[in-house]
């Protein structure tokens, strides 16, 4: 069996890492930046939207920030699964509800319906990544 897939993900672990909790960071601070958007695709059931666009923000830089230290990157992995899976619901309302995003730039303010479909099971994707950091990262911790 060839070990190249193994050492090639070993390799990339720590640089996607990176990666991940600087998407992590940015989508954060997109919350305060344009919070309507991200009101518009709370649930309605749920209370106090704009209060928990700017909760999630938050969530999403501190942990984002949290991965980028190997302290504190298990735990902010783990918190990312719980984010992701809080906001899940959120992609089940634009799913079928048609949500269209007021004031966004066109692809983004009515996106196809395969795309709207698609945030599903790219949660799943997400939560995956996530989850490759509830362990160190070995030779780079």
């Amino acid at each position: 069996m060839d070990d190249g897939i193994p050492e090639l993900l070993a390799r990339l672990k720590l640089p996607l890492c990176y990666a991940m909790g600087g998407i992590y960071i940015i989508a954060g601070i997109m919350h305060f930046v344009v919070p309507e958007s991200y009101v518009q695709i709370v649930p309605p059931y749920l209370p106090a939207p704009l209060a928990l666009v700017y909760l999630s923000g938050i969530a999403e830089a501190a942990l984002g920030l949290g991965v980028l230290h190997p302290r504190t990157r298990p735990y902010a992995a783990w918190g990312l699964i719980a984010l992701l899976i809080a906001i899940f619901p959120a992609n089940v309302y634009m799913a079928t509800s048609g949500v269209v995003i007021e004031g966004a730039s066109a692809p983004i303010r009515d996106p196809s319906s395969l795309a709207r479909w698609a945030r599903l099971p790219m949660q799943v994707v997400l939560i995956a990544w996530a989850w490759w950091y509830t362990t160190p990262i070995p030779d780079a911790d």
